[in-house]
């Protein structure tokens, strides 16, 4: 274990790097419609810096979480979870408006507005941070940091429809099982960066704090020699401005790089085969767009799978960092120490396993592998209500397991079918909706969890709906939304787009390799 952490220690930012090579090496080999070297390249020169920006967005995302635990009993679990879940309600409902915003201007707009939002919203929660530290916010800090989160949360909700709308057009179907993982890839490195990066930077920014240049230098960025009473305090504020910094910066890369469409660069009109061929010269309204999913039992089944894993995936991925901090975990310290590295490593394998199965054993049908890791969470969830306070390492390695399904059931869902059944003219729209009711999830789950698990400020109610608060409230909160999440995918087992079955068909018939000359 002692060479397990060393290594996590001192080779973290190499790991990811291997994990992020592997994932670009996996694209490459993956290549069953025989696209043109060019083709292929050209399509990575495209999804790369978007994916970059995508990830820096959850940086600039879960930040939140990661202040926490510096601010202490400035921010209370009940107060976390409460701004938390405001802002992921605003993100939830973004989506009536932005995704079918970004199915009209594109993707490429749509994560330049995502970058630069998020951006100023970051130095705002920064500005708020510096006042809330040094005793000078005469308001109410809930919601202050709720209003501004809630901001920062509505222009973050541009950002996976958009990478999605730009999938779209560049992915067959048959192919975007590989590209929800690499999504799934995206999501797993931007929380690497928001909790490890995130934690280094607290850490780095402490009054006491030791670092060489590095820290040198962020001491005298962020004015850490500020004092209160005397005492010189941490720079906590720092954890928002330098994500904010990074967003901008590959906000100038997409302007230079990103193509919509592969037209845009230059090659023929590429025939996806999702829910859009042959309707691709109809316009659609905002209500038409609205109606492929309201009005589509398939897709409101799709958007519920979504609102469970959304659940189980930040009420693993908030609440743990928070349980770590505030119940000592002798034998597993090294999770809480290096828990982004985790969920990254765990999400990257969950979102490339689902991928995998879906398009290597279903036929790109995304329900059979959803349904498996939704069955795999009701196990994990139940196991950590029962070795919650007795088995340490146990529970840690439950809740990475957790995470792992839950970024599979993500990146299947909102990244991919919802894209199939939607379409190129209504991917975002679709798949915004989806990723909307997967925080939607994260809502309800920061709000009542919050309130279910002890308070650490004195003079809060131990009680909330009359039971009493106790942790193990966490995972069993969890455990009826993964068995439903269970029967709905088993209820769309066998769904997939007609024009998809019908490509299937016809290579079944021929019984030649997948091609398409277009490419």
């Amino acid at each position: 274990m002692e060479f397990i952490t060393y290594s996590l220690d001192h080779y973290a930012n190499a790991i990811v790097a291997l994990f992020l090579a592997a994932v670009i090496w996996m694209y490459f080999r993956s290549n069953p419609l025989r696209h043109s070297s060019w083709f292929t390249i050209r399509r990575f020169i495209n999804w790369f810096p978007l994916g970059m920006t995508y990830s820096f967005l959850y940086m600039g995302r879960y930040n939140l979480v990661v202040s926490k635990s510096s601010l202490g009993s400035l921010m209370t679990n009940a107060d976390l979870g409460t701004i938390f879940a405001v802002g992921t309600t605003v993100y939830a409902f973004s989506f009536l408006v932005n995704g079918p915003l970004v199915d009209k201007i594109g993707g490429k707009r749509g994560i330049l507005i995502a970058a630069i939002g998020s951006s100023i919203a970051n130095v705002l929660l920064g500005v708020l941070t510096y006042f809330t530290v040094l005793g000078k916010l005469h308001l109410n800090m809930v919601v202050c940091y709720s209003t501004l989160y809630a901001i920062n949360m509505y222009f973050q909700s541009y950002g996976a429809v958009s990478i999605i709308k730009v999938k779209a057009y560049w992915f067959h179907v048959r192919e975007r099982g590989v590209f929800g993982a690499i999504f799934g890839a995206l999501i797993s490195i931007g929380v690497y960066f928001a909790f490890d990066w995130g934690q280094r930077i607290i850490e780095l920014t402490k009054a006491n704090a030791s670092g060489g240049w590095f820290q040198h230098l962020l001491q005298t960025l962020f004015a850490s020699n500020v004092t209160v009473g005397g005492r010189v305090v941490d720079a906590t504020w720092a954890v928002f401005f330098i994500p904010a910094a990074i967003m901008i910066f590959w906000v100038f890369i997409d302007l230079w790089l990103i193509k919509d469409t592969p037209e845009e660069a230059n090659f023929p009109p590429f025939d996806t085969h999702d829910a859009s061929s042959g309707q691709m010269h109809v316009e659609f309204s905002t209500l038409d767009l609205l109606k492929k999913v309201f009005a589509s039992k398939l897709m409101l089944l799709i958007a519920l799978i979504g609102l469970t894993s959304g659940i189980f995936r930040n009420g693993i991925q908030n609440w743990y960092f928070i349980f770590a901090a505030e119940v000592k975990q002798p034998g597993a310290e090294f999770y809480l120490k290096h828990w982004g590295l985790l969920l990254c490593l765990f999400g990257i394998i969950g979102g490339f396993l689902g991928g995998w199965v879906s398009d290597n054993l279903f036929q790109s049908r995304r329900a059979p592998p959803a349904a498996m890791l939704s069955a795999l969470v009701v196990g994990l969830t139940l196991l950590m209500a029962a070795y919650l306070f007795s088995a340490p390492f146990f529970l840690g390695l439950c809740c990475v397991l957790v995470v792992m399904a839950s970024v599979g059931l993500t990146s299947l869902m909102a990244g991919t079918a919802a894209t199939d059944f939607g379409g190129r003219k209504a991917t975002a729209t679709c798949s915004g909706i989806v990723d909307g009711c997967t925080y939607l999830g994260s809502a309800i789950q920061s709000f009542f969890i919050g309130y279910l698990v002890p308070s650490e400020k004195a003079g809060e109610a131990a009680t909330f709906l009359g039971v009493t608060r106790d942790w193990h409230w966490w995972p069993i909160f969890m455990v009826p939304f993964a068995i439903l999440g269970l029967g709905v995918a088993i209820k769309i087992w066998h769904h997939l787009p007609d024009a998809t079955r019908r490509y299937n068909a016809e290579k079944a018939l021929l019984k030649v390799p997948l091609a398409n000359a277009e490419t």
